[in-house]
């Protein structure tokens, strides 16, 4: 690879915290700047000390007891292309957040390097890079100026960032009066708007409303094709799969894997249970549900009847939802709803079961089986959200993500592909029956 092609180069980083010490910086790159600014002498000697006494290496003499240390990274090393799209996921205290804050350059490392080659812009927490003081209009243009932006450039853009967050009428407002979804609709359309060369985005999305994370997916995925480099964190797994081409999985600090997203999210979804394919609540205080019933298993078996992730594409899946009835007399209703990697819902299906269909049921363990034919499924991720309703037309139970399968295509030319050798699109690929009819030429 050209090394001009690349936009991060990480190499052997750490970050290392002392427990018990905490780092008075700021969290986010514009609170920095702007608190810089206001006395430049004074803080530049407080910045300076805190970042000697907090960030130390390993070899540091005057903290040898190791008990207190807590390496946050330990020697990481990547690359990002251009252009390029990648998700970072890992469990809540794997390294993600903080990784992030160390290429924004609002921490400094303990060891090793990151080189950022761009003008970049972060979303790390809800409301990064304002001032509470100012109004959403002097954020804007504050946020503009750290980038190194022109108030003319500013100008230009400003009607769009207003519009796309949706806060025009509060926009003359003081951000310390915002909400924090206004908070976060305002400080992403900023983030997304004033053209940085890489665009880092923390898991801030979970703060919005489903409409708006759709618009900042969609968003997203205009910054990235548009040939800006974008690092994404987020525990979505299909917004991960469906934004980034590749992902980089972290565990306690360190690297795990790196390579596709699709292939990185299966092998994060797997680590914990050894297999995505069955999800299970032993605990019912702990199983998803209400008053009336609660989730305690679903899973996904193959056409030989086995638990299984893997799905041959030409063969039919059992798809199982178990669940305890805590009180009886009511008419129940249990769906599935199935979304590929793209984030896409393919489909719904609803339990027909003409034995319980419109009928009270007493109170008891229930498995409720629905099977999918062979030859329907498209190949890739799929990803399973369970789901029951009450009489009251009110959800029991729903679990995003709460199981997930790769299917996998034959190359035979016995499946829906044929003979193409190609990527094929499309949410299903049911096998069809097709007909030719012939006529000789006169």
């Amino acid at each position: 690879m050209n090394d001009s092609d690349l936009a991060i180069i990480v190499n052997n980083l750490s970050k290392c915290y002392r427990i018990g010490i905490k780092e008075n910086l700021h969290d986010t790159f514009g609170a920095t700047i702007f608190n810089y600014l206001k006395s430049p002498v004074r803080n530049y000697r407080k910045y300076r000390s805190l970042y000697k006494f907090n960030d130390f290496s390993s070899k540091d003499d005057n903290h040898k007891n190791p008990s207190d240390l807590i390496w946050a990274l330990k020697n990481i090393s990547f690359e990002v292309k251009k252009g390029e799209v990648v998700g970072i996921i890992g469990t809540n205290g794997a390294g993600k957040s903080t990784l992030l804050k160390v290429l924004s350059k609002i921490t400094v490392p303990t060891e090793g390097k990151a080189e950022i080659r761009g003008r970049i812009s972060s979303l790390l927490e809800v409301g990064t890079g304002f001032h509470p003081e100012l109004t959403g209009r002097e954020n804007i243009y504050l946020n503009g100026t750290i980038l190194g932006m022109k108030k003319k450039e500013i100008d230009e853009k400003f009607d769009a960032i207003v519009d796309f967050s949706g806060v025009e009428k509060f926009i003359d407002t003081p951000v310390k009066r915002f909400s924090s979804g206004m908070k976060v609709r305002l400080a992403f359309s900023v983030a997304a708007h004033l053209d940085p060369e890489i665009l880092i985005i923390d898991e801030v999305l979970a703060v919005g409303d489903a409409a708006f994370q759709k618009k900042c997916i969609k968003k997203m995925e205009d910054v990235g094709q548009y040939g800006r480099t974008v690092l994404f964190v987020s525990h979505n797994m299909q917004a991960i799969t469906r934004l980034c081409s590749r992902a980089i999985l972290l565990d306690e600090g360190q690297l795990i894997a790196d390579g596709p997203s699709s292939e990185i999210v299966k092998s994060h979804l797997s680590s914990g249970t050894g297999t995505t394919a069955e999800c299970q609540w032993d605990d019912a205080h702990k199983a998803p549900g209400k008053d009336i019933a609660k989730l305690r298993a679903v899973r996904i078996r193959n056409a030989e009847g086995h638990v299984s992730e893997t799905i041959d594409i030409r063969k039919s899946i059992d798809v199982e939802m178990e669940y305890d009835v805590l009180k009886g007399g009511h008419v129940l209703m249990p769906l599935f709803s199935f979304f590929n990697e793209e984030g896409i819902h393919v489909f719904l299906t609803l339990d027909q079961d003409l034995g319980w269909r419109r009928k009270k049921r007493p109170e008891g363990r229930y498995k409720s089986v629905v099977k999918i034919p062979g030859n329907f499924l498209s190949e890739g991720m799929m990803f399973v959200e369970p789901c029951l309703f009450s009489s009251a037309q009110s959800p029991e139970f729903k679990v995003t993500d709460a199981i997930s399968f790769f299917v996998v295509d034959s190359q035979d030319g016995s499946s829906a592909r044929g003979d193409c050798t190609r990527r094929i699109g499309g949410a299903v690929r049911p096998l069809l029956e097709w007909k030719t009819h012939y006529n000789a030429s006169n």
